[in-house]
């Protein structure tokens, strides 16, 4: 079993202390029958070194008592606890963790591991000194490195699936306002890969016609819509004059356009192409200003998570706060 040791605090969210892993332990469970034909095989010795190859000190993070694999908005609106945290997209060790927790009938004994990017900072604006939080959340579905994981898979599932959100409010004793904003990234939707030669750096990319009908990217975007709603605007920022890249463009938007047919009026994507590349080399104000007015735009259409949260009581504790009034 591998279990964690040390911990680090690396902040908080109302009162909810988060941790990054900074130190862990393997021991060993074996009961009389199994330990004599399994200690120290060949199998056992290869699976001890495949787990140690993940290192938990790596952007690990969790909390005790603060679901943090999901979004404030979600965990004000619809609260949960328990088994259901664990089926989250971003808890990383529900796997590992499944056969303990249906033995002991419980999560008490295990925590929930998000992999992705935490940061938190104070900041004075207008007299007031502000909280602000960033969290990256990967998906542990389809997941890999570079190169070796691209596009979409038959479940509609994206490499380096990325929700990042951010949450503001005062750095008060008890904030009584608080609100956040969403948003998703990921490899483009299709079926497409790359050579992992080392000796190409620019690698070519290869469109595979497995799905000619476009089902696995549907998929996609349905999952989406079930995870954040409507509406979808998609802003795509690959190049346009490369073309490696000017070709998977070109394959993405007839996507989207034949998907959009299937789709209601209601459920349409918004789709936005802009080539960062090129439009970089010129003055970097400039950029700014186009991505500024994106996402401008981007806030008018989707809005943001914004509410009043009720103080707790005298009686109340942490993992029952924030609630909304």
């Amino acid at each position: 079993m591998l279990i964690i040791t040390e911990q680090r605090k690396i902040g908080e969210i109302f009162d909810h202390p988060v941790y990054q892993v900074t130190k862990t332990s393997m021991i060993e469970l074996a009961n009389s029958k199994s330990r004599s034909s399994f200690l120290n095989t060949r199998d056992e010795n290869r699976y001890k070194k495949i787990l140690n190859t993940l290192d938990l000190r790596k952007d690990f993070f969790f909390s005790y008592s603060y679901p943090i694999m999901r979004g404030l908005q979600r965990n004000l609106s619809d609260p949960q606890e328990g088994w259901s945290l664990y089926e989250s997209t971003f808890v990383w060790n529900e796997f590992l963790t499944r056969q303990i927790r249906n033995c002991l009938q419980s999560t008490l004994w295990t925590v929930a591991l998000v992999y992705g990017f935490f940061k938190q900072d104070k900041f004075a604006i207008s007299g007031k000194d502000i909280m602000f939080t960033l969290i990256a959340r990967r998906s542990r579905h389809y997941a890999g490195t570079r190169y070796l994981k691209r596009g979409v898979n038959e479940k509609g599932r994206v490499a380096n699936d990325v929700e990042t959100e951010q949450i503001v409010y005062e750095a008060v004793p008890m904030p009584t306002e608080v609100s956040s904003v969403v948003q998703n990234r990921g490899s483009i939707p299709l079926f497409w890969s790359q050579d992992t030669s080392k000796l190409n750096i620019k690698p070519d990319i290869i469109l595979h016609e497995k799905d000619k009908n476009y089902e696995a990217t549907k998929l996609h975007f349905e999952n989406l819509r079930g995870r954040y709603g409507n509406p979808i605007i998609i802003f795509n920022l690959i190049k346009t004059r490369e073309r490696r890249e000017s070709m998977l463009r070109r394959e993405f938007d007839k996507a989207i356009r034949i998907i959009n047919k299937l789709f209601s009026e209601e459920n349409q994507l918004r789709f936005l192409h802009w080539d960062l590349h090129k439009n970089s080399q010129g003055e970097p104000t400039n950029v700014l200003d186009v991505l500024l007015k994106v996402a401008f735009r981007a806030l008018t259409l989707t809005e943001f998570f914004y509410c009043q949260v009720a103080p707790p009581t005298g009686s109340e504790t942490a993992p029952h706060w924030p609630a909304l009034l």
